[in-house]
């Protein structure tokens, strides 16, 4: 596997971090001269929940549990080969029961992975397409960006939290401090904002950077392509509520839920048959070679 490093992957990256450290610094200091500092211990604590549990707490909320290789032994035989093709160690395993066909990786470096799949991928995908999504979540570990998108969506998280938890207790307080409590639920309001932007700004291209990680990894990138496309035309047959359920990951997931023109519009993910494109250019440019 010849893997080169994404220089426009970790420019943005780091842009990224800079840009979510420069505005936490300013929402902290948004809370601090409002005297809403009481919200300042619960973000301490939802940062290091995150940055030591986001692995388990992302399994939790798929309802996905870690399997041995008793239970899984050609998944786990699967993910072994192509984390070594990947120079990477292996990751946790872990399987969804959901019908959603779906993917993703968590955790907070690549020592410390997690690889999750669905049933419902399993069920859909012959052994080259689960490859090719194994090995695009694998290229997520390997450029390091599950642990980016992890700390990104943290922020988010709070902001919007401390907006709900300001309207909330906000009403109790108008007579004594409410004018604070409008303006912390605005800064928090402004902050969940930007963050969602450059989260998805991110998203999209850490998408193309982990498709072709992916590709070379098994060196098919029409592999790859072929899965995208059965999991994108297999959601039209997924129930609403199990969409629902999962909505919460979608950053994550190799091929978002289904949205409407509005979601698209501000979707994680860029469109599938662009992604197909560029892989089918890809594998153009791997047989000329």
């Amino acid at each position: 596997m010849e893997w080169k490093a994404d220089w426009g992957l970790r420019s943005r990256m780091v842009l990224t971090m800079f840009l979510l450290f420069a505005l936490y610094i300013a929402f902290v200091g948004a809370l601090w001269w409002t005297n809403s500092f009481v919200f300042l211990p619960l973000m301490g604590v939802f940062v290091l929940a995150q940055f030591l549990f986001s692995d388990k707490l992302a399994l939790y909320s798929m309802g996905a549990s870690e399997v041995t290789e008793e239970e899984y032994p050609e998944l786990h035989a699967t993910i072994s080969r192509l984390s070594q093709q990947a120079d990477l160690p292996k990751p946790t395993v872990a399987v969804a029961d959901s019908r959603v066909p779906n993917a993703f990786a968590a955790g907070r470096s690549q020592t410390n992975a997690t690889v999750c799949v669905t049933t419902g991928l399993l069920q859909t995908l012959d052994r080259d397409e689960l490859e090719g999504v194994i090995a695009h979540e694998l290229a997520h570990v390997k450029n390091r960006d599950v642990m980016v998108m992890t700390i990104a969506s943290f922020l988010s998280t709070v902001a919007f939290m401390i907006v709900r938890m300001g309207f909330w207790f906000g009403g109790g307080r108008e007579r004594q401090g409410g004018g604070g409590i409008i303006v912390a639920i605005v800064a928090s309001l402004l902050v969940w904002i930007i963050s969602f932007f450059l989260i998805r700004a991110l998203s999209r291209y850490r998408e193309f950077a982990a498709d072709r990680g992916g590709a070379l990894i098994t060196g098919k990138p029409s592999a790859l392509a072929s899965a995208l496309l059965s999991i994108d035309g297999r959601m039209d047959r997924v129930p609403d509520d199990d969409l629902r359920e999962q909505s919460e990951m979608n950053a994550f997931f190799i091929v978002p839920l289904k949205s409407d023109f509005i979601g698209k519009l501000f979707s994680t993910h860029p469109a599938t048959e662009t992604r197909v494109e560029r892989l089918r250019e890809l594998e153009r440019e791997m047989e000329t070679r």
